[in-house]
């Protein structure tokens, strides 16, 4: 059975630090895109950062670069997040996800995933 479980949401304040891991089972994610996405109360969820597992490809929102960094550690089969100078708009629920399908899907360029956890709250006040 696919799994995704993510941890490491929680409050902070702006100019803070978060860092977001998942734990992928029942499945090799090698070949797949994995990526974190997030949804904020009221707008669309929306592509932050993905990674082609086994290639490296690295992708960002243009409103995380040079903040976010995406890391998969192929040992532990987990992706993680690392989140700094945490902005109060970066405020929402995230979520992991995994897809099969090759590029672009599951990338900030098209949040569409085969699969997902059930994401992990970030909040950022200010």
């Amino acid at each position: 059975q696919v799994q995704l479980v993510e941890s490491g949401g929680g409050s902070v304040q702006a100019g803070g630090s978060l860092r977001l891991s998942c734990v992928a089972s029942g499945y090799t994610t090698r070949g797949h895109f994995m990526g974190w996405f997030r949804q904020a109360p009221g707008k669309e969820r929306e592509g932050v950062a993905s990674i082609f597992v086994g290639g490296g490809g690295l992708y960002y929102a243009d409103s995380v670069k040079g903040r976010f960094t995406i890391s998969h550690d192929n040992a532990k089969n987990t992706l993680d997040l690392q989140m700094n100078s945490l902005k109060p708009n970066d405020t929402g629920m995230y979520y992991c996800a995994a897809d099969s399908r090759g590029f672009p899907f599951c990338t900030p360029l098209r949040p569409e995933c085969n699969d997902w956890g059930q994401g992990t709250q970030v909040t950022v006040s200010s």
